[in-house]
């Protein structure tokens, strides 16, 4: 770790007029406790980035870097450097990250330095650089914050003009970042409906690789908003350098990786600009999406966490609170319930042991009653014939069970058999001269428009008003943008999928301002919506609607990358039941728990079971929910799985451990922990065991230290296929 307190970062940037020139070079350095990113400006003014990596421990060493260690070779000054924000039509022959055609039809855009600012924030240092075209009124501001602590960077731009008319603008990305390492490794996570975060890895070479979204809303379905990048070498879970990057935007967006002709890569994040040029006028300000990295030199393992650190702090509505466990109905009634058979849910939830019960789909809608999902979208209003004491009934049956109670809503979205359809057709994305098409028999609201905004905001402020005991919200998203075209946008159709998700934003922040206590869910068919930026507002996300178990533990290690446990929502199901109610209930356990079964399907040993887990989850949760996270084995590369959590203070530690499909006699190797303390001594103890079963681990109930632990190991895994164990260790 560098000695040089972070302070000392302040002194190096250079305020400068534009156009001025002087003999002192200009440096900003922009640091964390392990990251250095160092830019410089140019003798002739532009922005150059001349280093991203391990933070340097002497300050002096920064007068070793230089702007044009990455130029051209063809001798010029201030030609093919690493633009921190590099423009179309420049001197660079790749791709850029602002593209802008001028009001008198002039493609080319250049940016100088004109001044910096550094100041303080809540756990870093927030870098503003503000840039300016020297021949249009063109302005940018390139802001970085660095969380010391946390060894996080967030970064976004502002652009602006004071042109006479607008200009549009065709790319704005977020943020460049470059490197020159002798290879790069890129892994993806890829998606669909009940496989999401699939995890893959490819060596860049020449060119471009891109990763992109067009579905507008639901825009995660197939591509989720993170990557990793392995420098010199594929990406490891516990050795090598490691890029871990994700932007903030519930839309469509792009991450470009191009090595060019001398092998250097740069990292290109933001907004996707397809169909969406942008009109920008004169005076308004565009802000793009943050992208949040951290430079991990301890592979992907060591990167997870400090993203986790930084996202229960700054990122992740109430990130530092408790979590509710819940009981839903959806895999035990579907849309076949009534308000007594819901009732007696909430005493089942009660019997449970759980704090909440949540209602999901099928509880609104009179005209079009919500019977299945073809009709009642839209519609939010209890259907009388099954609820006749509507949402206040519901509440106080959950009042006389002692549970809280959730519920289901999908706002944005319109089935063309409602009410609000028949009123409001013109609030809906749709086409008006060609075939529609559905997806999932639904619609988009036109979320760009405020008066579809106030209608949103409604759904919940109306629920919540009238009912200030309802708890919880399951925020749902099923569609993507199909037809686009929104009639409120008018001629400037280019701007509808930016400005409906600033829209959602708008909505969310509303919700968030007047109702800051209340914990939602992000749903949308599973992870597709998983990104920083909606996290702000919602508490957690639902992962995936495949509970298999099995596939769970793929599916919560790739999202375990980028999110703390505490954000992924997982729920035990029937999905699977050639599991056990056991496997599936630890593999619930390593996230936010929850129920999705009737307790009626279960023995009187397995609810017995049930009842120990939630209880175990409750106590344990500060580790689980707000403790360091370890992969420790992967399914990736074994038939096995483990995964640890241990709390800050290194006094408790839980251990999740699964055998999947072990081969005959094949080699079973320990299990090594880590980040313990190895001082300490530790009592080992296998939880969540079946009534009456003892703990076939010959280190159970013995004591061990930290450093016995983390060397030698514990021996977990078996032959058996689907097969759990979980582990508490107290220190003593």
């Amino acid at each position: 770790m560098k000695q040089i307190v972070t302070a000392a970062a302040l002194s190096v940037a250079v305020a400068l007029s534009s156009g001025a020139q002087t003999g002192e070079r200009k440096i900003i350095r922009i640091a964390t406790d392990n990251t250095d990113l160092v830019l410089e400006v140019s003798p002739d003014n532009r922005l150059y980035q001349t280093y991203l990596g391990p933070g340097l421990r002497h300050e002096s060493d920064l007068r070793n870097l230089s702007w044009s260690q990455h130029a051209g070779s063809d001798g010029s000054v201030s030609k093919r450097g690493w633009e921190v924000y590099s423009t179309s039509g420049n001197e660079d022959f790749f791709e850029p990250a602002l593209g802008i055609t001028h009001a008198d039809g002039n493609m080319t855009t250049y940016l100088y330095y004109v001044d910096s600012t550094q100041e303080a924030v809540p756990g870093g240092i927030h870098t503003r650089i503000n840039l300016r075209d020297d021949k249009y009124p063109v302005n940018v501001t390139v802001n970085y914050i660095a969380y010391t602590k946390e060894n996080v960077i967030k970064t976004w731009t502002e652009i602006t003009h004071h042109e006479r008319h607008p200009v549009l603008m065709s790319q704005y990305a977020s943020a460049m970042l470059y490197f020159n390492e002798p290879e790069y490794w890129l892994t993806e996570f890829s998606s669909d409906w009940a496989k999401e975060a699939g995890m893959s890895t490819q060596r860049l070479q020449f060119g471009k690789k891109v990763l992109d979204t067009k579905l507008g809303s639901r825009a995660a379905m197939h591509t989720h908003p993170f990557f990793e990048i392995g420098l010199n070498g594929p990406v490891r879970e516990h050795s090598g350098e490691v890029l871990m990057g994700t932007l903030g935007w519930t839309g469509n967006f792009r991450f470009t990786f191009e090595v060019d002709n001398v092998g250097n890569l740069r990292v290109i994040s933001g907004i996707n600009p397809y169909a969406s040029t942008y009109e920008l006028k004169a005076d308004e300000v565009f802000v793009t999406p943050e992208f949040i990295f951290t430079l991990s030199s301890g592979g992907t393992s060591q990167g997870s966490r400090d993203l986790h650190d930084w996202m229960r702090k700054y990122g992740l509505k109430d990130g530092e609170g408790p979590r509710l466990t819940l009981l839903n109905n959806w895999e035990n009634t579907a849309f076949d319930f009534d308000q007594d058979i819901l009732a007696q849910l909430m005493k089942e939830a009660r019997h449970l042991g759980v704090d909440m019960f949540l209602l999901d789909d099928g509880w609104f809608g009179n005209k079009y009653p919500r019977k299945d999902d073809h009709a009642g979208l839209g519609d939010w209003e209890a259907t009388r014939h099954k609820l006749p004491g509507g949402i206040p009934a519901l509440v106080d049956a959950a009042k006389e069970a002692d549970v809280k109670f959730g519920i289901w809503i999908e706002p944005e979205m319109v089935n063309p058999q409602s009410e609000l359809y028949e009123k409001h057709s013109d609030w809906v994305i749709e086409q008006p001269n060609r075939d529609t098409y559905y997806y999932r028999n639904q619609l988009v609201l036109d979320l760009s428009n405020p008066k579809v905004q106030d209608h949103v905001f409604g759904v919940v402020d109306r629920i919540l008003s009238e009912n200030p005991d309802v708890a919880y919200f399951k925020w749902d998203c099923n569609s993507p943008i199909t037809n686009i075209y929104s009639p409120y946008a008018g001629s400037r159709q280019g701007q509808l999928y930016v400005d409906h998700v600033r829209g959602i934003y708008n909505v969310l922040g509303r919700i968030k301002d007047k109702y800051p206590d209340v914990p939602m869910m992000l749903c949308s068919g599973g992870g597709a919506r998983c990104d920083y930026e909606a996290l702000k507002y919602f508490t957690e996300f639902w992962c995936s609607d495949n509970t298999d178990p099995i596939e769970r533990i793929y599916i919560q290690w790739g999202f375990s990358q980028f999110f703390p446990a505490k954000a992924m929502a997982a729920h035990v199901t029937s999905w699977n039941k050639n599991t056990s109610v056991k496997f599936r209930t630890d593999v619930a356990a390593m996230c936010k728990l929850g129920f999705d079964i009737g307790l009626q399907d279960l023995t009187s040993e397995e609810l017995l079971y049930c009842q120990q887990a939630v209880a175990n989850w409750k106590r344990l949760q500060p580790v689980v929910m707000d403790g360091d996270q370890y992969r420790l084995v992967s399914p990736y590369e074994t038939n096995h799985a483990a995964v640890e959590y241990v709390d800050k203070s290194k006094t408790m530690a839980v251990l999740f451990a699964y055998d999947l499909a072990p081969r005959f006699q094949e080699k079973l190797s320990k299990v090594k922990l880590q980040g313990l303390d190895p001082d300490k001594k530790y009592i080992v103890e296998e939880i969540n065991l079946m009534n009456g079963q003892e703990s076939r681990l010959p280190q159970n109930n013995k004591v061990y230290t930290g450093d016995y632990l983390m060397k030698v190991g514990l021996d977990v895994f078996s032959y058996h296929h689907n097969q759990s164990v979980v582990l508490e260790l107290r220190a003593i």
